[in-house]
C-alpha cells in the first residue's frame, strides 16, 4: 500500500493571508502551523522512503504508529487551532490531511488483507487519486499563500498521481517514483516548518518562504 500526504499552510485573517514563516504577531493563539507541517513532513518521510524501495517493503509497518498519532492526531489537532485563528486554507488542509493519516493506519491495519487480491490495486488506486485531485485544487489556493507551501502541494498532488497510477497498473517503478516525489515533498515541508518556527521565535523573518 503506498501513500503520501501533507497540509501546508499559514495564517489568514478574515480577508488576508499571511505566508507561512512569517511573524504572527497578531494572532490569537501560537502558530500551528510548524506542529502541522513537522507531523505532515516527518510521516510522509518515512513512508515515502518505503515506498522508494530505500528499504525493505515489509518494514512499512513502522509507520503506522506516526500514521495514527503523530500525522494523524497531532496534524488534525494543529488544523483545529487554525480554524481557532481563523485561517480557512490552513483548518481545511491540516485537519484533512490529519484524517488521511488516520484513514491510511485503519486501511492497514483492518481493512487492506480484506480487499479482493484481484482488485485491491483498483481500490488503493481510487483512494489515492481521489486525494490527488483534492490536492490539486488546494494546490489553487496555496499558490497565494507562500512560494514554499505551494512546492509543496505542487510535489504532493505529483506523490498521489504517481502513486494511484501505479496501484491502478501494479507498477512498482512508479510506486517508487512516487516514493521519490514524496521523499522531495517532506522535505520540503520540513522546510516550511523550519520556516514558522524559526520566524515565530525570532520575531522577524530569519527564513524566507517567499511571499506570493
Amino acid at each position: 500500500m503506498s501513500t503520501v500526504p501533507s497540509p501546508i499552510p499559514s495564517h489568514a485573517a478574515p480577508a488576508q493571508v499571511v505566508p507561512a514563516g512569517a511573524p504572527a504577531a497578531t494572532l490569537p493563539f501560537a502558530d500551528p502551523a510548524a506542529l502541522g507541517l513537522g507531523a505532515f513532513a516527518l510521516t510522509t518521510f518515512v513512508l515515502s522512503v518505503v515506498n522508494a524501495g530505500i528499504i525493505p517493503k515489509l518494514d512499512e509497518p513502522v509507520v503506522l504508529g506516526l500514521a495514527l498519532f503523530y500525522g494523524g492526531a497531532a496534524q488534525f489537532a494543529a488544523g483545529i487551532w487554525e480554524f481557532a485563528n481563523r485561517n480557512t486554507f490552513g483548518a481545511t488542509a491540516f485537519c484533512s490531511y490529519g484524517a488521511f493519516w488516520l484513514s491510511f493506519w485503519f486501511l492497514v491495519q483492518f481493512r487492506a488483507a480484506a480487499l479482493p487480491p484481484a482488485d485491491a490495486g483498483k481500490g488503493i488506486g481510487l483512494y489515492l487519486l481521489a486525494w490527488a485531485i483534492f490536492t490539486a485544487y488546494m494546490s489553487v489556493a496555496a499558490s497565494r499563500v507562500s512560494t514554499a507551501v505551494f512546492a509543496v502541494f505542487i510535489f504532493l498532488t505529483l506523490t498521489f498521481i504517481a502513486l494511484a497510477i501505479g496501484a491502478f497498473t501494479g507498477s512498482d517503478s512508479l510506486t517508487v517514483v512516487g516514493g521519490w516525489l514524496g521523499i522531495v515533498t517532506a522535505l520540503l515541508a520540513w522546510y516550511a516548518s523550519l520556516a514558522v518556527v524559526t520566524n515565530s521565535t525570532f520575531k522577524r523573518s530569519v527564513i524566507p518562504v517567499g511571499t506570493r
